[in-house]
């Protein structure tokens, strides 16, 4: 399969790729760089240049393509309000990615976060948070699975809070970056809330088997640690810094806040048993080992 993907070089997009790769797939991914389209042609891939608001790009691409694998996002978590333009960027992508498949039988495969419920773990029955911080990027990926009655074959693989690889990545990479800037590991409340996580090589097998399997509409779980204690997280962060670990006001964490203070703890449970996914990668904390002081 030829496989356009946005999003290719970072942190999931990179090993995405690779899992492709290896697995006898070609590869098209949106390059907004110089360097970006260097990283592609090196793992073997085929550059697409553009960014995900150039949207005759992003269609060129899904043209060329036998299914399409959708990862980027800004990442600015500065201020709400670039939070909002980064959802509505990604929204305008979707839909021209949709578009261009319509009535095609074509798999479109797009990212979301694991939705939260109180009291309990979170399964793939669950549905997304349509308000709040990132209720718009629920919406976009309604509105994408929504497209498997106009012959999409549309699925949605829910990344956990945290997908990491030799100790970055995720909230738990965001966790560390404000300690150094701080020079405290915090985490908001008492820490005991729990955040899911995987590690991104895991990660890039699933959306493998959710492109080449899923059925239309559908949507899976990444998971596989259940709920990491942010507690524990920001302790291991602190030692491998050598810095406090201590709660701090959840308006450390910008706009994200809420989300870094809510419960979360999430299940893999379907996903695992319908396409055969076992995570086999070092968990988070393990992982966490990695960060360089």
């Amino acid at each position: 399969m030829r496989v356009f993907i946005t999003g290719g070089t970072g942190l999931i997009g990179s090993a995405v790729v690779r899992e492709l790769l290896d697995n006898g797939h070609d590869v098209l991914a949106l390059a907004r760089s110089d360097s970006s389209e260097a990283a592609l042609r090196e793992a073997g891939a085929v550059a697409v240049r553009g960014s995900l608001a150039d949207l005759d790009a992003v269609r060129a691409g899904a043209a060329k393509a036998d299914g399409v694998i959708h990862l980027a996002f800004s990442n600015d978590f500065s201020s709400p309000e670039a939070l909002a333009a980064g959802v509505a960027e990604e929204t305008a992508a979707l839909a021209a990615l949709g578009e261009e498949l319509v009535d095609s039988g074509r798999p479109l495969v797009t990212v979301s976060g694991t939705p939260w419920v109180p009291g309990r773990l979170s399964t793939e029955a669950d549905p997304l948070p349509l308000d709040g911080p990132v209720g718009g990027r629920g919406r976009s990926v309604m509105a994408t699975l929504g497209l498997a009655s106009r012959g999409v074959r549309s699925a949605a693989v829910r990344m956990p809070r945290t997908v990491h690889n030799q100790g970055d990545g995720g909230f738990a990479g965001l966790l560390t970056q404000i300690a150094r800037q701080t020079g405290v590991s915090g985490y908001p409340g008492d820490g005991t809330q729990r955040w899911p996580a995987v590690h991104a090589l895991d990660a890039a097998v699933l959306f493998r088997l959710v492109l080449e399997n899923a059925p239309a509409g559908t949507a899976w779980h990444a998971v596989a640690d259940e709920g990491d204690a942010v507690r524990d997280i920001a302790a291991v962060i602190g030692r491998r810094l050598g810095l406090p670990v201590e709660s701090v006001a959840p308006e450390t964490f910008g706009p994200l806040g809420p989300i870094f203070a809510t419960d979360q703890p999430s299940s893999s449970a379907q996903t695992r048993q319908a396409l055969n996914w076992t995570p086999r990668h070092p968990g988070l904390l393990e992982d966490l080992e990695n960060i360089q002081p």
